[in-house]
């Protein structure tokens, strides 16, 4: 048990400044967006508007509201640093 604690806090120590990127679709293929940490390890990806099961698998279904508010807003291309 002490050991899946220590995994779990590590686990957020990580997912606590991350950086996205949204990517423009072309013809029949949709926009999606990269969640990555801060060695740029792509932690999540998924469709810009289905985010809810790659965001629950990878544990922010808590901050998800604050994802999509910050890819709205972002260009697409760019690279932003989300902390949450």
């Amino acid at each position: 048990m002490q050991l899946y604690s220590i995994l779990f806090i590590c686990i957020k120590k990580i997912l606590k400044n991350l950086y996205i990127i949204k990517i423009k679709g072309k013809a029949k293929i949709p926009d999606y967006v990269q969640l990555r940490d801060r060695n740029f390890t792509l932690i999540a990806y998924f469709r810009a508007d289905r985010p809810e099961r790659a965001l629950e698998k990878c544990g922010l279904t808590d901050k998800s509201q604050q994802i999509l508010d910050k890819v709205n807003e972002i260009p697409f291309g760019k690279m932003v640093k989300l902390e949450l």
